[in-house]
């Protein structure tokens, strides 16, 4: 227990005793002043010291002599010794204490007055009696009321009392005795380190009170999940480690900080609160180790690299070390405890530097990207939806990102063009840098989506392939919160964009097939050909028809809404073109069998027949059914 093992005091020392002490306690800056005010006689009634004889003295001495022989540790009473003096009576405690205090004001006097008196070396003698005594009482306290002494509980007696809920409003909880008890706990640790410290023995206090609380801390650390792990140890983990050792740092934190080292400090301030100073210095050394510990782990796992996704982690991370910031400022303001917050502000630094890495890094990758395998049928690439992925779930956290991204704006060797920001702002106020940076990574995913179109060698697949891809990046948009960071106008500009991309594909893919219908005059008059050339022309459609038919059922546009507006607009620009001319066309062949025939196994409405069969991505095989062989509609009656 670390009691003191000073020697006792014989006859033949005694001079030299006297001498000594009168050395100490004149030049002791602990001690108090010799001029006293008050002591306890034998009715416990206080009594001026400067104004007694010596008898008065000796008086006190006496009555000191009773209480503390009686708690001598090396007494032959066996119940004393294995009996904690706070337990047996509050009151003898507090008498005891009483006694240790009246001995060193009683040796003030003498030392002042009585230098050569044997009562001196008495004095000191009972005192040395009372320092063990009180040294192993220190030491049962701590040891024996840990669950009246723990940061929750220290904790919620402080804000009880900052509240006033404690202060006899006439309301009560369920809580309320246990606070009491840890109250008063708290009340006999300061009681004995007070006199401890005032009698001068603050170095054998202080060095019980450091050990047995730094052991509850460490414990409650512990017990929260946080282990002390070396860097290499951590980097050693598998990610499914990691994330379990990154959850449980989530989980422990938040309680670490506002009820162990919160609790702690309270704690320290209390007891020591006659010496600021002392409590300052048990607080750093009894919290340190563990603080620095619990802040070093965020730092160590932002080094340690591995895929994009990980960027998640490393920002809740950021963003719980980033909302305790203002309460580790406040617990540990002290310049003995300035290590704890250059820690947790180099975790800060860490995890923004790595989370800015990672962005850049993965810009940089879709640049990169020369995987020049596509989608079947011009459908979505896995690229996109990758990308489109970790977008979105950046947006989750967007609030903590704009935090980090403040001091870094992106690299400026890729220039945005100035109309590409249309939406990103309102008025004079500035681009977040969450919009920005995701404009920016989707800006990188559309050149790099218009570069894998150009490998398609037909160019009406390119323009389906881009109408599909940008159309999938503007639902995610509007679906998530995309459309609140990047906003309605880049939504709206890149919706229009989508209908740019799929008029192109129509144009690439049935303006040859369109062609091959004769004008109708602008009067509305039949064009003028023989009823051999209106069968060669029925015969030209029919095939090219056929062909893009047979080619097109295995493309495919998975957003039914685009799916259904694309098959419109064909229908629109076709069947009544290719109606008109069959019309056309029956006036023109009248008799001619194989002419009729041909119009009555492809109508108008055959052909309208065969549109909703196109973009599935289901392939034609050799024997499928093609235009002429499916079943007709009956035009000719």
């Amino acid at each position: 227990m670390g009691l003191i093992r000073t020697p006792e005091i014989s006859e033949e020392n005694a001079s030299m005793s006297r001498k000594a002490m009168s050395t100490s306690l004149s030049s002791s800056k602990t001690l108090p002043s010799p001029s006293f005010s008050s002591r306890a006689s034998r009715n416990g009634k206080v009594a001026p010291f400067s104004n007694l004889s010596v008898s008065a003295v000796e008086e006190t001495l006496r009555n000191a002599e009773s209480v503390i022989r009686k708690w001598d540790l090396n007494a032959k009473t066996s119940y004393t010794r294995v009996t904690s003096l706070f337990l047996h009576d509050r009151e003898e405690a507090k008498s005891f204490l009483q006694s240790a205090k009246d001995l060193r004001e009683a040796m003030h006097f003498l030392v002042a007055s009585h230098s050569g008196s044997d009562k001196l070396v008495l004095a000191q003698s009972l005192t040395q009696i009372a320092m063990k005594r009180l040294e192993k009482e220190l030491y049962h306290i701590l040891s024996t009321n840990r669950e009246h002494l723990d940061p929750e509980s220290v904790s919620r007696k402080s804000s009880r009392r900052s509240d006033g809920s404690g202060n006899g409003n006439g309301t009560a909880s369920d809580d309320e005795p246990e606070d009491n008890v840890s109250e008063s706990t708290m009340e006999d640790v300061k009681s004995v380190v007070d006199c401890m410290i005032s009698a001068g023995y603050g170095t054998e206090c202080i060095k019980i009170y450091k050990l047995m609380r730094k052991s509850t801390v460490d414990e409650g650390i512990y017990r929260l999940g946080i282990e002390r792990l070396k860097s290499s140890q951590i980097q050693k983990l598998t990610w499914n480690s990691r994330e379990l050792l990154i959850k449980n740092w989530l989980n422990a934190v938040k309680v670490a900080v506002q009820t162990v080292f919160k609790g702690e400090r309270i704690l320290c301030d209390y007891v020591f609160s006659a010496s600021g100073k002392i409590g300052e210095s048990c607080f750093a050394e009894i919290t340190k180790e563990a603080a620095i510990n619990l802040f070093r782990i965020p730092e160590i796992i932002a080094r340690i690299k591995g895929s994009p996704e990980r960027i998640f982690k490393l920002i809740e991370l950021y963003e719980a070390t980033y909302e305790l910031w203002p309460d580790i400022e406040s617990i540990f303001k002290f310049d003995s405890t300035l290590d704890v917050k250059l820690q947790a502000l180099s975790a800060l630094v860490k995890l923004g530097n790595m989370v800015q890495v990672i962005l850049s890094n993965y810009e940089a990758t879709i640049q990169k990207d020369s995987s020049k395998i596509l989608p079947e049928g011009g459908g979505i690439h896995s690229l996109t939806r990758s990308v489109m992925e970790f977008a979105t779930s950046l947006t989750k956290c967007s609030s903590t990102l704009s935090d980090i991204l403040m001091d870094h704006p992106p690299p400026g060797n890729l220039n945005l063009p100035e109309s590409y920001f249309n939406g990103l702002s309102a008025g004079d106020i500035p681009m977040s840098p969450v919009s920005v940076r995701l404009a920016w990574l989707i800006l990188g995913l559309l050149c790099k989506l218009d570069a894998k179109a150009e490998l398609y060698k037909d160019v009406s697949l390119s323009y389906l392939f881009l109408a599909n891809n940008l159309n999938f990046i503007v639902e995610e948009a509007r679906s998530t919160n995309l459309k609140y960071l990047l906003g309605d106008e880049w939504v709206a500009t890149h919706a229009e964009k989508v209908r740019q991309y799929a008029a192109s594909y129509e144009a690439a893919a049935w303006s040859k097939v369109l062609s091959l219908l004769p004008e109708v005059a602008a009067d509305g008059g039949s064009p003028v050909m023989s009823p051999k050339a209106a069968g060669a022309c029925l015969q030209r459609f029919g095939a090219a028809f056929e062909e893009e038919y047979r080619k097109q059922m295995s493309w495919t546009v998975p957003d039914g809404k685009l799916r259904d507006e694309i098959k419109v607009s064909i229908e629109r620009k076709l069947v009544p073109a290719y109606r008109q001319f069959c019309e056309t066309c029956l006036g023109i062949a009248r008799g001619d069998a194989e002419v009729e025939r041909k119009l009555v196994r492809f109508g108008a409405d055959d052909l309208g027949n065969y549109l909703p069969d196109l973009f599935h991505g289901t392939a034609v095989s050799g024997g499928s059914q093609s235009p002429s062989s499916r079943p007709r509609g009956c035009l000719l009656r």
